[in-house]
This record gives C-alpha cells, structure tokens and sequence, in this order.
C-alpha cells in the first residue's frame, strides 16, 4: 500500500467501555466517523460544520464492514488509520485500522457518499477530489 495513511491518537474513555471495560462495539463506529470529520476539517479543508451548514451537503455512510480483532480497554492509547480504497464518481472507499502500539485491534471498510441538497449522490467537487486523491491506496 502507498497514499497518504490519515492518522489520529485516541485515548479510551470511561464512556466507550461496558461494564467489563472494554470497548463497546458501537463505540468504535462513533470513533470512525470522529476520525473522518478529523480527515475532512484537516487534510481535505471542508469541515463538516462547512458542509453541513454552509454548503447544505454531507457524506454519509453508505455501506461498513467491520472485523473486531482484539479488545480494547479503558485508558488504552489507539492510533486510528485511515486511508482511500478508491475513489468514485459520488462515493468513497475507506479503510480503517485501530491499533494500540503494533497490535492490531480493529479494521473496517467504509463507503461514503457524497450527497448534495437535494439528499442524493452528486460528484465530488473537484477541489475535495483533490485532496483527496493523495490518499488513495496504490496497488504494488
């Protein structure tokens, strides 16, 4: 894999945890989607209260898979990957990796949409497909 991998440090909460204090499952896809309004204020410069609010369109989610690997406890420092699979005319592949140091503790694939005013797919404007771009994974 080559592209630019977006990645956020994240601490476990008290309130990510069950009553055996390891994480939730729902809470890891509360955590995805922090992760990508992270990717989208940051790198792609569109943040979410820009999409939202001013230009009236968002990017929901369309499609997640994902595959629990190993616990996850309170406090544990995780490091949340996520990089582009591919790059549609309205959607967008992601792959998420969450891991604490170099153990693997979750992945999952994603698809967003891009979707305008009118509540269904539109293309991506060619300035947010360019930046992007830089992420796409690239096949050796």
């Amino acid at each position: 894999m080559s592209g630019q991998v977006f990645t956020v440090d994240r601490r476990v909460r008290f309130a990510d945890c069950d009553a055996a204090g390891i994480v939730f499952f729902p809470r890891y896809f509360e955590m995805l989607n922090g992760v990508v309004e992270d990717w989208f204020a940051g790198p792609l410069q569109a943040s979410f209260r820009e999409l939202h609010v001013e230009r009236h369109v968002s990017v929901p989610t369309a499609a997640v898979e994902a595959r629990f690997i190993a616990p996850s406890r309170l406090e544990d420092e995780l490091t949340f990957e996520l990089s582009v699979t591919k790059l549609g005319g309205a959607s967008c592949g992601l792959r998420h990796r969450i891991r604490a140091g170099d153990e693997l503790r979750f992945e999952a694939s994603q698809t967003i949409v891009y979707v305008g005013a009118s509540l269904k797919p539109e293309p991506w404007p060619e300035a947010l497909r360019a930046r992007i771009a830089p992420f796409v994974e690239i096949a050796p």
